[in-house]
């Protein structure tokens, strides 16, 4: 199953954006501005959401509203992979406790970016293009 496609363009320093099919994300250090572990973390974040709601509509679960905390740390190599991601989710729920529960794991179970993320190394397939002419 193929994923959308993305752009990235950037200027001869680190301020660039991300060109998406709904719209422009941009990147950089600066004021509304996106560094890769935002733009990853967020990725992660919003992939659990979307499989933890679709779970609970499924299973008739309720809830009033969750929120997702996630940070990481990198091993200290001179490529410096991840070492642990932490998706700390709290979830306000009148309904069940332990049926909530079992779908935010299950949110986890069924997460494609959380397995992708999990399961890394993955193949990563670079093709480069140089052009002379502007």
């Amino acid at each position: 199953m193929k994923t959308d496609q993305i752009k990235l363009e950037f200027q001869n320093e680190y301020k660039g954006k991300v060109i998406t099919p709904n719209g422009e994300i941009k990147i950089g250090r600066g004021e509304d501005e996106y560094a890769p572990y935002h733009l990853l973390y967020g990725a992660l974040g919003s992939c659990y959401y979307l499989t933890f709601l679709a779970l609970c509509r499924k299973q008739k679960l309720e809830f009033d509203r969750v929120k997702i905390t996630i940070d990481g740390e990198k091993h200290e190599t001179s490529v410096a992979l991840l070492k642990e991601v932490i998706v700390d989710v709290e979830i306000w729920s009148k309904d069940d406790k332990e049926r909530i529960t079992r779908a935010a794991g299950q949110g986890a179970k069924y997460c494609s970016i959380y397995n992708t993320i999990q399961s890394i190394p993955a193949e990563v397939i670079l093709k480069v293009k140089v052009y002379d002419e502007y």
